[in-house]
């Protein structure tokens, strides 16, 4: 469970509040600010309130927790901050409230008074429903469900996208390269902007004095502009810190460019990059990125928990990926970052109240409470008739008029069926990559989708040289697209090793021919 005892502005809570606590950000140029929700949907705030920007209504600093009474019923759906600081939050219904600072307009309310208290942000925005919000130092986007980019605020350096160096008092679609795509996430450096559509292209815009846009010069860019050198790689997250850049591809791998004063571009050297650079972290695959425009410190999570840092870490440049005990990477910031600040809203676990899905989980393969068993290679697994009809369709007819309490099961191995009881139960797998392919089998066998989908996701992140073939095989015989399409670009990014290997040379005869003509017409031969 995370700990927000952590960062040093919590030691002003007592105890029994800290156990209160549901969400948490912690903000401000001394890290000395908070806001956090409580396990009643009560918002609190605590700290010195530079800028009005607790939203309390007036400018007096409270080492005690005072309660955020005007957002009230509102529960938060993401929240981020700039270093006046102000702070821009969406709530679960998709509405914009933002307060503090103000002296660049970056509250959106067309005004340069500094809020004391939290605006409804309406303007433009009525009618949508806001998703994902990022503040950098004096100003804010905001991602709507429908994947369209609005920004306002201070606009020196084109951060707004709107095409001019006017500071932009109210938000305003980003259009230009964006007006037809569908953006996924977003982010914000010091005086830059980033979107990550659902192609998998990035696109930039704002200061680039350190080559934070990756675009291989330091001009600045009043409106987004695609960042060619990532060609044919997709990204599916973009992180940026104070001057730097990161992202984070669908294949696991981190790029990064940007400032590197202090080694955050984790390239073993301190020298500025104005291209995607990729960041060695052993073989294992990355599935979190992390940096806030705050601070110079990059921190990333291995697929098998592991946590790495680098750039300024308490003072110190670490210029290399350095593995660290921690099991988030929220730690790193709370623990190495100057300030101790969060880079997203922190969400804490309960430890006691079990909710339904919870409990559910729990009876899984409880011979206590079971009224069904499943043999498999010789092994029981035990099931609930009545959950396995609400939850899956073949059950619903196979089970209707079935008094057995035993089912034997002789199509599919024990690890593979008992992942996929076990996915009715939980709603997730927890199976190897190698074993994800009999499941994905199995999903396509019993028409159940959302498991495929899945196991392509799974399957993915097993992907190498070695296997891709064979995965590719398996994606094309169950009629997997997503899956196939992966691992085509996969075997398209890796082509030299891949036609070398065994899977290669004992290639089905009309999946090669097929493999050659689409790789032929993506220009995978061209001298």
């Amino acid at each position: 469970m995370l700990d927000v005892g952590k960062w040093p502005i919590f030691s002003l809570c007592s105890e029994e509040e800290l156990q209160l606590i549901r969400q948490a950000c912690v903000f401000g140029s001394a890290g000395n600010e908070v806001l956090y929700t409580t396990v009643n949907d009560e918002i609190f705030v605590l700290g010195t309130n530079c800028s009005g920007c607790l939203g309390l209504g007036d400018v007096q600093s409270t080492i005690e927790p005072r309660r955020l009474d005007s957002l009230s019923g509102k529960k938060i759906a993401c929240l981020s901050y700039g270093s006046g600081p102000h702070i821009v939050l969406a709530t679960t219904e998709g509405e914009v409230f933002t307060w503090g600072h103000n002296a660049y307009s970056q509250l959106g309310n067309g005004t340069t008074n500094h809020g004391l208290v939290p605006c409804h942000i309406s303007t433009n925005l009525s009618n949508k429903q806001v998703i994902e919000v990022a503040c950098g130092s004096y100003h804010s986007l905001v991602l709507t469900a429908d994947g369209e980019v609005f920004a306002w605020g201070y606009n020196n350096s084109g951060q707004v996208g709107s095409g001019s160096t006017a500071n932009q008092p109210i938000p305003r679609r980003v259009t230009g390269c964006l007006q037809n795509k569908v953006v996924m996430n977003i982010a914000c450096g010091q005086m830059c902007s980033m979107a990550v559509v659902d192609t998998g292209e990035v696109y930039v815009w704002g200061y680039n004095g350190n080559g934070q846009l990756g675009l291989g010069s330091s001009g600045n860019q009043p409106t987004p502009c695609r960042v060619a050198a990532l060609q044919g790689i997709r990204v599916q997250r973009v992180a940026c810190g104070y001057a730097h850049t990161l992202v984070l591809t669908d294949e696991g791998q981190v790029y990064a460019w940007g400032a590197n004063s202090y080694g955050q571009l984790g390239t073993g050297n301190k020298s500025n990059q104005s291209y995607p650079t990729p960041v060695v972290v052993e073989k294992d695959r990355i599935i979190e990125i992390a940096a806030c425009h705050s601070a110079h410190t990059s921190a990333a999570k291995t697929q098998g928990g592991h946590v790495y840092m680098w750039g300024q870490c308490r003072g110190q440049s670490v210029i290399l990926p350095h593995l660290t005990h921690f099991s988030c990477t929220d730690d790193v910031f709370a623990c190495f970052a100057t300030p101790a600040v969060t880079w997203r809203l922190l969400s804490v676990e309960p430890d006691d109240h079990l909710t339904v899905a919870e409990s559910l989980k729990r009876e899984f393969d409880n011979p206590d409470t079971a009224d069904l068993k499943f043999l498999v290679d010789g092994k029981y697994i035990y099931a609930h008739k009545v959950l396995l009809k609400i939850r899956c369709e073949h059950f619903r007819s196979s089970l209707e008029d079935n008094e057995d309490d035993i089912v034997e099961m002789s199509e599919f191995s024990y690890p593979v069926y008992r992942a996929f009881l076990e996915y009715l139960y939980t709603d997730s797998i927890s199976l190897s990559p190698e074993e994800a392919v009999g499941l994905l089998d199995l999903a396509t066998f019993y028409r159940e989708n959302r498991l495929k989908k899945l196991c392509q996701q799974t399957i993915k992140q097993g992907i190498c040289e070695e296997n891709a073939i064979a995965l590719l095989s398996a994606a094309v015989k169950y009629d997997a697209q997503d899956l196939e399409d992966f691992c085509f670009r996969f075997c398209i990014n890796h082509l030299t090793v891949v036609t070398q290997t065994s899977g290669f040379a004992e290639m089905d005869h009309d999946l090669l021919k097929n493999f050659i003509s689409k790789a032929s017409r993506v220009g995978a031969f061209k001298n």
